[in-house]
């Protein structure tokens, strides 16, 4: 049988969401300190030499926190429509 938040109040769910929101956060932070271990390639020396790092760095933050914010209006709209819907 599958789990379903229905039998489940408010803060109950919450409570869930910041698990998982938190497990996802160490589990990405943990393959960050993974990749810093390993030995630094000529890539890597070259964007750094070159000052393009800095390009790599801002065009994946962008992206990141562009997900984030995409994430942030999806939760709103369901949010949204689980209050009107009510028996979700």
């Amino acid at each position: 049988m599958l789990f379903t938040f229905k039998n489940l109040n408010f803060a109950t769910k919450s409570a869930m969401k910041f698990i998982i929101n938190f497990l996802i956060i160490a589990l990405i932070s943990s393959f960050g300190n993974f990749l810093q271990a390993q030995s630094a390639s000529t890539k890597t020396d070259f964007l750094e030499s070159t000052g393009k790092i800095y390009v790599v760095v801002a065009v994946l933050a962008v992206i990141f926190i562009g997900i984030l914010f995409m994430m942030y209006t999806i939760e709103k709209r369901l949010a949204k429509i689980e209050k009107e819907d009510g028996d979700i």
